[in-house]
């Protein structure tokens, strides 16, 4: 007898301390049916966790962030636009070239709860990747979007955002219910926490 299959949720959603999201995700080989799923999944999941914050907005998912390993990472095409929950596709996803100047700002995670960083990031990416039908396509980034596209892909090399910055006690802070960002207390908050540091 076949099960009904559990329909994607914000529980979807993997954060640390879980193993998986140290872990490097496989390259996509056939863009299949359960490829295709699992996009779908993406986008859901994504969008109801926005539904539950106030302040924060569902910008963008990898893959491995539900807990499937594969180089796969969905992008908010109007990510100021709240009511608009469309995302373009990127499979296998690769930087090819990074320019600009490195600039730090912000940066927070689905798969890291009540941590944002401010994290060095190139102003300018171009990428790779393929289309959900398996066209090979381009796209150059800026500002915000680089930003985005760095955080993603490194999640599909099992790297999180805050380990680059795990010994600067200067750039932990977190969201306020008034939607503020306020510093940590590196020793008292971060240092330790074994959440943030298992591996």
């Amino acid at each position: 007898m076949a099960t009904a299959k559990v329909k994607a949720s914000k529980k979807s959603i993997i954060s640390l301390p879980n193993q998986h999201l140290r872990q490097r995700s496989k390259k996509v080989g056939l863009i299949s049916d359960e490829i295709i799923q699992i996009v779908d999944d993406m986008q859901v999941a994504t969008i109801d966790w926005e539904k539950s914050r106030q302040h924060e907005v569902g910008v963008a998912l990898a893959a491995i962030q539900i807990d499937k390993p594969l180089r796969i990472v969905i992008v908010r095409n109007n990510p100021d636009n709240k009511d608009d929950p469309s995302f373009t596709t990127f499979i296998n996803p690769e930087i090819t070239k990074y320019e600009g100047k490195k600039i730090k700002d912000f940066e927070g995670c689905l798969s890291v709860p009540n941590v944002y960083g401010k994290i060095p990031r190139y102003s300018k990416v171009r990428v790779k990747a393929l289309s959900p039908s398996g066209k090979p396509f381009r796209t150059t980034a800026e500002g915000f979007l680089a930003r985005v596209f760095q955080h993603e892909i490194d999640h599909t090399k099992g790297t999180v955002f805050i380990d680059h910055i795990k010994d600067k006690p200067e750039a932990f802070y977190k969201l306020t219910e008034t939607g503020e960002l306020e510093k940590l207390d590196y020793d008292k908050d971060i240092k330790d926490n074994d959440v943030l540091w298992a591996y």
